[in-house]
């Protein structure tokens, strides 16, 4: 797909606030000529595509502005597929504020959220799943989500939908040719070859689907709650596992009343800690607020870890630990012992001391097991509930096609639902794509990428 963009645009594409060296973009029909306007230096209308320039820029006044590197890139080699100039000058947020101007004043306008990339997108350079995943690139927080958006901006995923796309493409192309020979009652589509297809399509779709939850978890993390009794040892375990002081130490029960978080990146997955409220039977009212966010956290988190000291009465522990199942529902639990160090533990429990770190690797390790499941470093996974909710339609149209097939269906309706098919699978990657939906998907961007 390609478009006429008419305008050229300019942003700044390092974050705000001051640094050594900040980053323009400008891109667009005129952008090597723009730039050329406040540029004292080498010509940059005639230099070779993809070399750097040093030079002086000129402000909205004319005086000289900064010193800046000036890198060149002429249409369609560059990420836009347009015309396109990057200037680094001094991170100043003055000299950055006044080279925009400078630019908007020789013609350039600023540009919209994520109009380089959208660009880049409607002149082909990239597909909508590469775009996300250059979005996700920049968002990325932990190493696993950086490399599965990674993965997504080279286009692996992209390529894999394109494969089934086209297999089907093909068979509606027989099935729509069959139904201009409809009164010769011809078939061109082999209906087992094109059943063994949506089997197979089927099969593809179904494993992208149940990839999503691990997808989920490598690009949005984990939320884990740290629940017990009062003085089970919940705040020292999550000062443990975040290697900082963050949550109160005390022997006093209920000094934590309310949920005290902490994020710590573990194998290459964010993790979510919540140290929360010890459960307990108690008449103190601001202690009963905390313990009830303590079942509602529960509820919401991804995973919970349970703690049993010991050392302590075991029954009101275990008391406690049987209200919560019917709160948590199929929520998995990570049973641990604490206070390792006093010599006692519970028999199929992870024991721990947070105080000389026995068991805490362990405990990452249940973690990570949980998290992942039996995820492999190279497998492609879904990560975007816009792309899980397409395959579910694409999975919904297959099976209807696959039933007709076996039902002797004839081929109009058939090629109905593997025209729904080829659609879906075109809505992900933006062959099939609606203004609304670009609208949606860029504004979520960053200004200047």
């Amino acid at each position: 797909m390609t478009a006429d963009f008419s305008d050229t645009i300019c942003a700044t594409a390092t974050p705000a606030g001051n640094g050594a060296l900040a980053v323009v973009r400008v891109s667009g029909p005129e952008a090597i000529d723009i730039v050329a306007r406040i540029w004292q230096g080498k010509d940059l209308r005639n230099v070779a595509a993809r070399t750097a320039h040093l030079g002086k820029v000129r402000d909205s006044q004319g005086d000289i502005l900064d010193e800046v590197v000036a890198v060149v890139y002429r249409a369609p080699a560059s990420f836009t597929g347009e015309d396109s100039v990057e200037l680094t000058c001094h991170g100043s947020g003055l000299i950055r504020r006044e080279l925009l101007n400078s630019l908007i004043k020789a013609g350039a306008r600023a540009a919209r959220p994520g109009e380089f990339s959208k660009r880049a997108f409607l002149n082909g350079r990239i597909d909508l799943a590469q775009a996300e995943g250059i979005a996700d690139l920049i968002s990325a927080e932990s190493r696993k989500a950086h490399r599965l958006a990674w993965t997504q901006t080279k286009g692996r995923f992209s390529q894999q939908l394109e494969n089934l796309r086209s297999k089907l493409i093909e068979f509606a192309s027989l099935l729509e040719l069959e139904l201009d020979f409809s009164e010769e009652d011809v078939e061109f589509a082999n209906r087992d070859a094109l059943l063994k297809l949506c089997r197979d399509t089927i099969n593809s779709t179904e494993k992208l689907m149940e990839s999503y939850a691990k997808g989920k978890v490598i690009k949005e993390g984990v939320s884990v709650a740290i629940a017990g009794v009062p003085n089970a040892g919940k705040s020292t375990l999550l000062n443990a596992l975040l290697d900082d002081e963050r949550a109160i130490v005390s022997d006093i029960p209920g000094t934590t009343r309310d949920a005290i978080e902490g994020t710590v990146d573990i194998d290459g997955v964010l993790f979510r800690f919540v140290d929360t409220a010890g459960l307990r039977e108690t008449s103190d009212k601001i202690e009963q607020l905390g313990i009830e966010r303590t079942r509602g956290c529960m509820k919401r988190s991804q995973l919970v870890i349970w703690l049993t000291d010991p050392s302590s009465d075991l029954e009101p522990q275990l008391q406690e630990r049987k209200k919560i199942n019917e709160a948590i529902g199929e929520i998995p639990v990570v049973e641990v012992s604490t206070k390792a160090d006093l010599g006692k533990f519970l028999p199929e429990q992870i024991a721990i001391s947070a105080q000389n770190g026995t068991g805490i690797e362990e405990l990452k390790k249940r973690l990570t097991d949980l998290a992942l499941g039996d995820y492999k470093e190279d497998e492609i996974l879904v990560a975007n509930s816009r792309h899980y909710d397409a395959l579910l339609h694409v999975d919904s149209a297959l099976r209807r096609a696959a039933e007709g097939l076996e039902t002797n269906l004839p081929g109009d309706l058939l090629a109905q639902d593997v025209r729904e098919a080829i659609y879906h699978l075109g809505e992900i990657t933006g062959q099939i794509s609606t203004d609304t939906l670009l609208q949606t998907i860029f504004s979520s961007f960053c200004i200047g990428k």
